[in-house]
């Protein structure tokens, strides 16, 4: 059984860090291309960021560029989300998933998903 788990959200002050991971099992983690994706209530899920299955490869989305930083440890099977300067706006449910490939920013080409992990950042 696939299993992703997200942790380390929580609550921040603007202008904070935060860093997610996202531990993978059940499944052969190097040979997914991983993404962070965020949904705030009423909005549509947002394509974040995403992995490559070597990690050498990474896309962001222009709303996060230059603050997030996507990163993973095949060893661990984990990746991780790197948040500095947040900013209210980046409040959200943040969700990792696996796809097939790397460069993809459409969610429903994602094969697995975690249940997610609440971001909220305060002004």
């Amino acid at each position: 059984q696939v299993q992703l788990v997200e942790s380390g959200g929580g609550l921040v002050q603007a202008g904070g860090s935060l860093r997610l991971s996202c531990a993978a099992s059940g499944l052969t983690f190097s040979r997914y291309a991983m993404g962070w994706f965020r949904q705030a209530p009423g909005k549509e899920r947002e394509f974040i960021t995403t992995i490559s299955r070597s990690g050498l490869s990474t896309d962001y989305a222009d709303s996060v560029k230059g603050r997030f930083t996507i990163s993973r440890d095949n060893a661990k099977n984990t990746v991780y989300l790197q948040m500095n300067v947040l900013k209210p706006e980046d409040t959200a449910v943040y969700s990792c998933a696996a796809g097939p490939t790397f460069g993809l920013k459409y969610a429903g080409t994602y094969i697995y998903w975690g249940q997610g992990t609440q971001v909220t950042v305060s002004s």
